[in-house]
């Protein structure tokens, strides 16, 4: 079914992937209701701009490692849009640092914040889709380290292969209702750039890509609006690589490093920040 209301919900829009997901999704027709944590300036920036397209933007602040506060995020939204059509969910942190090294209140904290917060937005927002009986699109932001290890990514690319594993199954367990789910698995991607940087991304030399230069947050963005459309209509299941190639550079990367400079959590590399 394509008939689903053109409402969406996107965690974690006042920057970022986030940000840029909520406004490509306005500009193609959506209201928009997001949850913002970090920054109350841009999380009014997006509801300015999704305003200005001319459509509603509900939003509410969400730390999505207080567990219980995920669900009745996302039914407040709903409530204040009047329904869902398209469930976006794109939180996501960070932690640089070896296994070995990890504390657990860090290894929990990112487990929270990406996988059993996730967890729990996803579960409301499928009861949602599933009462509407309308059908609907599920949207999951995960990463490519779902699937290609770093060193120092270990609690990050935990959560994400746990996160990859639950759109999958939901992917399976919705299908019957006309509910699409799919992941999105960004690579390099400039959203944490220095204010001192002039240059577009595209600008910026980055060797080790295919494609030689890191993503803008709006071709991550795109990816996910086409994913929330009806042209998507049979995709489901599936993991979209946003990447620029980096995923296909395991043995070639592995015949051209120089030095043991990767062997740290330090070195240089992918943002996994949104």
């Amino acid at each position: 079914m394509n008939s689903y209301p053109r409402t969406a919900i996107v965690t974690g829009a006042d920057r970022g992937i986030g940000k840029a997901t909520a406004l490509a999704l306005a500009r193609d027709g959506f209201d928009v209701g997001f949850t913002w944590h970090d920054d109350e300036a841009g999380a009014a920036d997006t509801a300015s701009q999704i305003k200005a397209l001319g459509h509603a933007a509900p939003s509410v602040w969400l730390d999505t490692a207080a567990l219980p506060t995920c669900a009745p995020a996302v039914n407040t939204l709903a409530g204040d849009l009047g329904g869902l059509g398209v469930f976006v969910n794109n939180v996501g942190v960070g932690l640089n640092a070896a296994v070995v090294d990890t504390e657990l209140a860090d290894w929990q904290r990112i487990l929270d914040t990406n996988l059993n917060g996730a967890f729990l937005c996803l579960q409301a927002a499928a009861k949602l889709l599933i009462a509407g009986n309308t059908g609907g699109r599920i949207v999951v932001v995960t990463s490519i380290h779902a699937q290609q290890p770093r060193f120092g990514f270990g609690a990050y690319s935990t959560s994400k292969f746990g996160l990859e594993g639950l759109t999958r199954t939901l992917a399976l367990e919705l299908s019957g209702h006309g509910i699409t789910v799919n992941a999105v698995a960004p690579g390099e991607i400039a959203t944490h750039l220095p204010p001192e940087e002039t240059r577009h991304a595209h600008q910026i030399p980055r060797p080790g890509l295919p494609l030689g230069y890191a993503a803008v947050a709006q071709e991550v963005a795109d990816v996910i609006a086409f994913l929330a459309s009806p042209a998507a209509s049979y995709v489901t299941g599936a993991s979209w690589a946003v990447d620029g190639g980096m995923s296909q550079m395991g043995a070639q990367a592995s015949s051209h490093l120089p030095d043991n400079a990767w062997r740290t959590a330090t070195a240089k590399g992918t943002s996994a920040g949104r």
